[in-house]
């Protein structure tokens, strides 16, 4: 079989992989730029007594990287919408489940929190 005979054959079949999308440097360079400072933000981010927000914070910060990078970097930003519903849909349902465990560690923190201080405690009288 040719070389056109295959490049034929492959099209007829529908094994088409999309576009290529070549991106300018200025914008890889500019997602490199933004993914930098983003880090030094973090690390700034972290010597800060937010107490609540610390994690929360640090999560945003790493979802606008995350985010940058399927975007910019793994062309879903160019990529069918589609891709891009079972990225985020992902997304959502990694938040929730999170969200439903910090909240039912909310509902337990008090009686945890006891538990230690008892064990502490125990561990002081002996």
């Amino acid at each position: 079989m040719t070389a056109a005979a295959s490049t034929e054959h492959d099209h007829a079949e529908g094994h088409d992989h999309g576009d290529h999308h070549v991106l300018p440097l200025w914008l890889l360079i500019g997602t490199w730029l933004a993914l930098m400072g983003l880090t030094i933000f973090t690390v700034t981010a972290s010597t800060f007594h937010l107490g609540a927000f610390d994690l929360p914070v640090a999560m945003g910060i790493a979802t606008i990287k995350a985010t940058l990078v399927m975007l910019i970097f793994m062309h879903l930003g160019f990529d069918k919408s589609f891709h891009s519903l079972l990225i985020y849909g992902s997304f959502l349902f990694v938040f929730l489940f999170i969200s439903f465990v910090w909240i039912d560690r909310g509902q337990y923190q008090v009686d945890i929190n006891e538990k230690e201080q008892q064990e502490i405690a125990i561990d002081l009288g002996q």
